[in-house]
């Protein structure tokens, strides 16, 4: 080896190497990806999107409660929270009813159906009967309690459909009867008319629809072929199309979609053309919270069908947006629960709910953005009115027992419950006492151990 002019050996230089290609493993934007898909693959997931998103829409629709309906209360010589306060006592109401709902067995869920759909049906039949029912915008489909208390026996039809197709439809599935049509729509499909026709008996047509999209919702779950699809899908379009056809109110609501001024095509589009004003005034974030101005008297019913326009228009787009993500999340986690699950009893229930709550949020969504025609439903858990709120907290209540009843689900709840540590002593002050401990099972689990499901 030759020698360096210093008598020392030269030094020898490493060579550099071209530096690897980055792998796929390698991408943050990736590594990002799998870790937000393995977080949504989580046995939780659907309990936390339920629990959650159901609980800020209720109170994200109480605050917009009091601020929509001050000027209508004031309006009516009434103090501007009257609204509110019986909104919150119908959202403390249904919060028990959730809770309740939550802790059931499945076996008692289903032994709810009957009593459900029998107290429902002599609910809706009691409204024809005179001075017993009571008009309320056209519609008698309303029962009074006293005072300023009022009940809409509808609304629980919805839920008594829901249970009680699901139960029958589960039993038929496990007697394995499901394969002849005759089975699959009777009884349900004319139970189902049964209680669409005492619906109809008091005009309320946006109800009927929810009504008809849940029996949808069960006979798709079911299995039912695309021929009987179409076979009830006419019979019921054929009498959707009568009954609008008669009917000069509802033939001005179908002329006023995408309507931009008052009077459009001859008829009365107040409403739905302030229900765009209000939007497009909104902007991206909102005038502020209680700064509407459509709710001084130009826009109707703005604490109940038409909420969703005073959001728009008090929170601007990032307001509605965040109102719709929710319910997309709602409505994911409700599908996710009814496609994990072996049961056919919670398929078919967990299907029907989010079905229900799904399709009223798109029909009263649709109508305020004129897509649709306006249909008089309340946006679920959002707008004001107690009958809505109370049967659909019972069914949110629904969706979080069924997802607990997962045995992942079950088995991650488990590991959260907390443990107790040592015991205090029995004697001594309470200086010589241990503290007590709270330890769980993530704390007392082994570090070597992988993320994992938790």
């Amino acid at each position: 080896m030759p020698s360096s002019r210093t008598g020392r050996p030269p030094v020898q230089r490493t060579v550099r190497r071209p530096a690897a290609p980055r792998t796929a493993r390698d991408n943050p934007v990736r590594q990002l990806y799998l870790r937000a898909k393995k977080a949504w693959d989580r046995p939780l997931t659907a309990y936390y999107l339920i629990l959650g998103g159901s609980l800020l829409i209720t109170v994200l629709g109480l605050v917009m409660v009091y601020s929509a309906s001050q000027i209508t209360a004031l309006q009516m010589s009434l103090p501007g929270s009257f609204f509110f306060r019986k909104q919150f006592l119908a959202a403390l109401i249904g919060g028990a009813l959730l809770l309740a709902a939550s802790r059931m067995p499945v076996k008692l869920h289903r032994a709810l159906a009957y009593p459900i759909l029998a107290g429902a049906v002599f609910l809706m039949a009691l409204v024809q009967v005179p001075g017993i029912g009571m008009s309320v915008n056209g519609n008698q489909n309303w029962i009074s309690l006293g005072g300023s208390f009022q009940i809409q026996p509808s609304e629980f039809g919805k839920l008594a459909l829901v249970l009680w197709g699901a139960d029958l439809l589960a039993r038929k599935q496990d007697k394995k009867l499901l394969t002849q049509w005759k089975h699959m729509l009777v009884p349900l499909v004319p139970v189902a008319f049964m209680l669409l026709g005492l619906i109809m008996l008091g005009g309320d047509m946006g109800t009927a629809i929810i009504l008809t999209a849940i029996l949808f919702g069960l006979l798709w779950l079911a299995g039912a072929p695309t021929r009987l699809f179409v076979g009830v899908l006419s019979i019921a379009g054929l009498i959707g199309l009568i009954l609008i056809k008669t009917s000069p109110n509802r033939m001005a609501r179908l002329a006023c979609i995408g309507a931009t001024e008052p009077r459009s095509a001859g008829a009365d589009c107040w409403q739905a053309v302030h229900g765009i004003y209000a939007l497009a005034s909104g902007g991206i974030f909102g005038s502020g919270l209680g700064a509407s101005v459509e709710k001084w008297g130009q826009l109707p019913e703005a604490h109940t069908d038409f909420i969703f326009a005073v959001t728009g228009e008090e929170l601007g787009l990032a307001g509605t947006l965040s109102v719709l993500a929710l319910f997309a999340a709602l409505g994911y986690a409700g599908i996710r629960v009814a496609g994990r699950t072996e049961d056919p009893f919670v398929r078919y229930a967990a299907g029907g709910v989010t079905t229900w709550i799904t399709a009223q949020a798109v029909i009263n969504i649709g109508a305020v953005l004129g897509l649709l025609p306006i249909a008089g439903v309340p946006l679920p858990l959002f707008s004001y009115g107690g009958s809505a709120l109370l049967p659909t907290m019972f069914a949110i209540g629904l969706l979080i027992a069924f997802a607990r009843d997962e045995p992942a689900a079950r088995a991650a709840l488990a590991m959260r419950q907390p443990r107790f540590g040592r015991k205090r002593g029995a004697g001594g002050s309470a200086r010589n006492r241990e503290p007590r401990r709270w330890n769980t099972m993530r704390r007392r689990a082994s570090a070597a151990r992988p993320s994992g499901e938790r």
